[in-house]
């Protein structure tokens, strides 16, 4: 199992085992490719009760959904988790599968954008829902159309696909 360079990325770009839609060529990097921010989030409203962590629960039941215009921001106070989604829907062939991580530019502000479950499963279809989290002392703007995490891909040994409750997420169903 190995991490794919640039030119793997770009041979399985073209070989059609990685699908990014849309591409953006500059966004590939020696080992990972850099995914940007769409423009919609949610953000958990201040609930008073206690949540359930279970299978069964479901975050969009005590978030709220928030579509920003062509030149907007939202803020992420210090503390505070809300979620986002990239711009780019990646699909993967049942060999490949990868690490969606944060970008070292932005964790240093304090910015963590990934910082739970990483892994990305083979054969996955979707849209990436991120986890952003300010652990910085100042708030932090962030905006859509950054170049806010990047995936690293990786080869399988076997020929499984993700067939798990995200399947297949998007704009519309996050």
């Amino acid at each position: 199992m190995a991490v794919l360079g640039r030119q793997a990325i770009l041979r399985a770009i073209d070989g059609g085992t990685i699908t990014i839609t849309p591409f953006i060529p500059e966004n590939v990097g020696p080992a990972s490719v850099d995914l940007t921010l769409a423009c919609s989030f949610r953000v958990f409203r201040k609930v008073h009760e206690i949540v359930d962590v279970n299978e069964h629960t479901d975050y969009r039941s005590f978030t709220d959904k928030v579509d920003l215009s062509e030149g907007e921001h939202i803020l992420i106070m210090p503390g505070e988790t809300i979620l986002g989604i990239t711009e780019e829907r990646l699909t993967l062939a049942p060999g490949l599968c990868g690490w969606l991580e944060g970008r070292s530019r932005f964790a240093r502000l304090g910015l963590m954008v990934h910082i739970s479950a990483p892994f990305m499963g083979p054969g996955i279809d979707s849209q990436q829902v991120l986890e952003m989290s300010n652990f910085g002392p100042a708030p932090l703007a962030v905006h859509p159309g950054t170049a806010i995490c990047q995936f690293i891909f990786q080869t399988l040994d076997g020929e499984e696909s993700y067939q798990g409750r995200f399947a297949g997420q998007n704009q519309s169903s996050f």
